[in-house]
């Protein structure tokens, strides 16, 4: 049986890097960012090229993950952390998506990525937003 984790992932207004060097010193681990302009392929939004795309902490004790707003729409606190689901079990966890999405709303389908992994997002019907990412074994 593979191991399914279940890690924060955050949303920041302008601060992302800040923020997660700030629980990389609390935490301690390995803290790796990727800016928008290092991603292959993306038309990069002006004023986002050195801005954080995405973000991950790995310690002992934690992961978290994060990214900047998008462009043209501020983060609203208290909306701004979804639960991402990560694993290898591409039948259990799309069968998990598809379950969290029933009376939800998709805004992302399950589908290919430039990182090479299947990644989904959506909002339940509760209003808790998910992200569900499945890895080649």
């Amino acid at each position: 049986m593979s191991q399914i984790m279940l890690n924060p992932y955050l949303n920041f207004n302008g601060n992302t890097r800040e923020a997660l060097e700030f629980y990389h010193q609390v935490f301690g681990g390995e803290l790796k960012l990727q800016t928008f302009s290092e991603v292959p392929g993306m038309e990069v939004p002006k004023g986002y090229e050195d801005k954080i795309m995405h973000g991950r902490l790995d310690s002992d004790t934690v992961t978290i993950m994060a990214t900047e707003g998008q462009p043209g729409k501020e983060v609203k606190f208290g909306d701004n952390v979804s639960l991402s689901l990560m694993g290898s079990d591409n039948p259990k966890l799309t069968e998990i998506f598809n379950a969290l999405a029933e009376g939800g709303e998709v805004t992302m389908p399950l589908s290919k990525q430039f990182w090479g992994d299947t990644f989904g997002a959506l909002k339940d019907k509760f209003g808790i937003y998910w992200m569900v990412n499945i890895s080649e074994a």
